[in-house]
């Protein structure tokens, strides 16, 4: 009830409504931006580029209820358009730095695992870390990007074959 409230609020350009409605929310937005952005201080950024345009958009809301489904498709736009901005040019001197400090086998598994989904389209990337990195459903996952359900499944099955064939692996079709 009290969500409904703040929504309506919100959309009458009350700030505190709209920061409140954020913050219930708040650990879920991070986990997301951080996916997409590798860092706190992108993260962040995007988390507050989310929160202007929710503020300015708030009144183009039509459904109350998809707030929280529409505010993360707004903040992936919004990790997006940073990453389109920087084009994720990282220093070669920063991923070596990061090696030699990363001792254990479980970061350095992780980093090898990165850099192979990285190597896969932008599609597969995208729907493999929301499934597999914050443990989201096919639905979900097809509201905050957009997408019918059918397509979530393609690209995660693709994104898959494609991963397992570049680690090594044979693919098994049954298990995903």
């Amino acid at each position: 009830m009290e969500k409904k409230l703040l929504i309506k609020q919100a959309k009458k350009g009350d700030k505190e409504a709209l920061l409140q409605l954020v913050m219930v929310e708040q650990a879920s937005y991070y986990k997301l931006a951080y996916v997409y952005m590798k860092n706190q201080e992108d993260a962040l950024d995007a988390m507050q580029d989310m929160i202007v345009i929710l503020y300015e958009n708030i009144d183009k809301l039509k459904k109350d209820d998809a707030f929280y489904s529409w505010s993360k498709t707004i903040l992936v736009n919004a990790c997006k358009n940073i990453l389109r901005k920087k084009k994720q040019i990282v220093p070669l001197e920063e991923i070596s730095e990061e090696r030699i400090y990363e001792r254990e086998s479980q970061q350095e598994d992780k980093m090898v695992l990165e850099k192979y989904i990285s190597e896969l389209s932008e599609n597969h990337q995208e729907v493999i870390r929301l499934r597999y990195y914050l443990d989201l459903d096919y639905a979900t996952i097809g509201e905050i990007l957009n997408i019918p359900l059918g397509t979530v499944k393609s690209r995660i099955h693709a994104g898959m074959k494609n991963l397992k064939e570049s680690l090594g692996g044979v693919y098994d079709d049954d298990r995903y």
